[in-house]
């Protein structure tokens, strides 16, 4: 059995066929999913899914991509979410210095307000990094250790910035980059992790690992990376799968 630590199932192209997929995800073995919101709509969808079904957890959060149109409602009603019996971290959370995401000062403000509030609802965080991995390892050592740490989701780091990470009480996910062909740093990056800190994701509807890469992702294919990591560090995804569960189900309190 396994958990899929990261799938957005409330996202227009996976919430018309909610029922299938999840229905394809126990047959593959996965028990239990963690559904994060990216802003404060997709964090009220994520709370009605999880309420709904009891295999899914949610996480609130804002996005470094959703940015427009904040005010200073926006952290009362997050926090007020947050309080949900259902929601299981603080996230999807982070910075993104991709082209055409809002400016870096903005990112940093939000990202910092929202490890504050993890620490103050005592929930871990769900953080997301894209090409800014020294602003979000300072603003992360900054706020010092969480009480319930977190997890860098979809790393795409280095073994020393994950060593950081990991110094900080943080878990490392990977997703379906891991398993892909043309990989060359990350699974050496995967096979350096601790197993006790390590998850497994599909980052859904994006990221399909192999062989199912471009096209839409579910939870079901988490079943792939897992069997690349156990590839990755020598081990039987018999033996692995158990100490991925735990290891999430330790994180998030499920």
């Amino acid at each position: 059995m396994l958990i899929d630590s990261h799938a957005h199932l409330q996202d227009p192209l996976l919430l018309p066929e909610i029922e299938e997929i999840l229905k394809r995800a126990q047959e593959a073995g996965v028990q239990t999913i963690v559904c994060p919101g990216y802003d404060l709509e997709s964090s009220r969808a994520a709370i009605d899914i999880a309420e709904k079904y009891p295999q899914v957890f949610a996480a609130v959060g804002i996005h470094p991509g959703n940015l427009t149109d904040l005010d200073r409602n926006v952290w009362d009603e997050l926090a007020d979410l947050a309080q949900h019996p259902r929601v299981v971290a603080i996230g999807e959370m982070g910075l993104d210095y991709v082209n055409g995401f809002p400016d870096k000062d903005k990112q940093q403000d939000v990202f910092r307000r929202q490890l504050e509030l993890a620490g103050k609802m005592d929930l871990p965080v769900i953080i997301h990094n894209r090409e800014s991995h020294a602003d979000v390892l300072n603003m992360a050592q900054a706020i010092g250790q969480l009480p319930k740490g977190g997890v860098m989701h979809c790393f795409s780091g280095s073994a020393e910035l994950a060593e950081e990470f990991l110094n900080l009480g943080y878990y490392i996910s990977f997703a379906g980059p891991v398993t892909f062909k043309n990989a060359r740093r990350l699974p050496q990056v995967a096979a350096s992790i601790p197993t006790k800190r390590l998850l497994c994701e599909t980052d859904s509807p994006y990221l399909s690992p192999e062989p199912y890469r471009g096209k839409r992702n579910e939870p079901a294919r988490v079943i792939h990376v897992a069997a690349k990591l156990a590839k990755l560090l020598d081990q039987e995804l018999e033996d692995l799968a158990p100490i991925l569960t735990a290891n999430t189900k330790t994180l998030f309190c499920i």
